[in-house]
């Protein structure tokens, strides 16, 4: 249902953008609770399974499933959250949609966040994850890595880490609102501040609290900044009013350079991770949808 105007509805997602200066815990609290809140409808509406295993010391997953679902493919999904903040729980709905967009299972990983857990520690955990499903039966061609916002980060750092252990890499992979760059200076970090919900402050704590004084350009940290040759096919989603739609094209650029086949998708007049917000407003769905086709895609060679 179309509860305001994508403009109108930024303006409730300000409301709820994580404060620097509250509390971790209540910062945390607040966010998790704004976006349960979102998706309430369709977690209520869809009929789904969902199974917690603990397959790291002190890291959990979750298969989540719906009847749609193909039990011998999975999506690798990372949640949202500036690497501070966020879970499974709160992009449960999220994860039903792409599931049932994409006709797959999805395993969620929640991942260690700083600041009790600093870069490199969720990249360790999506590769543990990784390595875990593999174990579990699937072989890499079967597990398509896919994230929102710093999830879609991971799953860069993912891939660059596989391909430099020179491990099996997945056939594809899928970032939605991608961070690729820590330095955060692309143009329309200043061009879009009042089109977006996340801000410039809320950025330069993302570096702070996650990277703990470490190098924001390390290319695991910062993808813009790794040598991208030999990473499979990428589908990315950015939305014109971002404060990161330039280092995401910047990225593209790059990557297609290296020789990186990369569908890129540019929606006009979306903010960052607007995919969270299905129930609100109908650009949310349509981009789910076109990421789910773009996963049947790769199921289906």
């Amino acid at each position: 249902m179309i509860r305001e105007s994508p403009e109108e509805f930024l303006e409730i997602i300000r409301s709820h953008t994580p404060d620097p200066k509250l509390p971790l815990a209540a910062a945390r609290q607040d966010f998790s609770a704004f976006y349960k809140d979102m998706q309430e409808e369709t977690i209520g509406s869809t009929t789904h399974q969902v199974e917690k295993v603990m397959f790291r010391d002190g890291v959990a997953g979750y298969w989540i499933s719906v009847p749609e679902s193909d039990p011998d493919h999975v999506v690798l999904f990372f949640h949202g959250g500036g690497f501070t903040i966020g879970s499974t729980e709160d992009h449960l709905g999220l994860c039903l949609r792409l599931a049932r967009a994409a006709g797959t299972k999805v395993f969620s990983v929640d991942y260690r966040l700083a600041p009790e857990h600093v870069f490199p520690a969720p990249v360790e955990d999506a590769v543990a994850a990784y390595r875990y499903l593999q174990s579990r039966g699937y072989a890499p061609h079967r597990i398509l890595p896919a994230g929102i916002s710093a999830g879609g980060t991971l799953v860069l750092g993912l891939l660059l880490t596989v391909r430099d252990q020179h491990l099996t890499l997945p056939p594809a992979a899928v970032c939605l609102s991608p961070e690729v760059d820590m330095l955060f200076e692309g143009e329309s970090v200043a061009k879009n501040q009042e089109r977006d919900w996340i801000t410039a402050g809320r950025l330069h704590a993302i570096r702070t609290v996650y990277l703990a004084g470490h190098d924001p350009q390390d290319p695991i940290a910062s993808p813009l900044h790794a040598s991208l040759a030999g990473l499979p096919r990428l589908y990315i989603q950015v939305g014109t009013h971002e404060l990161l739609v330039s280092d995401v094209g910047k990225f593209v650029d790059k990557a297609r350079w290296a020789g990186v086949p990369v569908q890129a998708e540019l929606w006009e007049g979306m903010f960052h991770c607007w995919q969270v917000f299905a129930e609100q407003i109908p650009e949310a769905q349509q981009a789910i949808e076109h990421a789910g086709r773009f996963i049947r895609s790769i199921q289906a060679r």
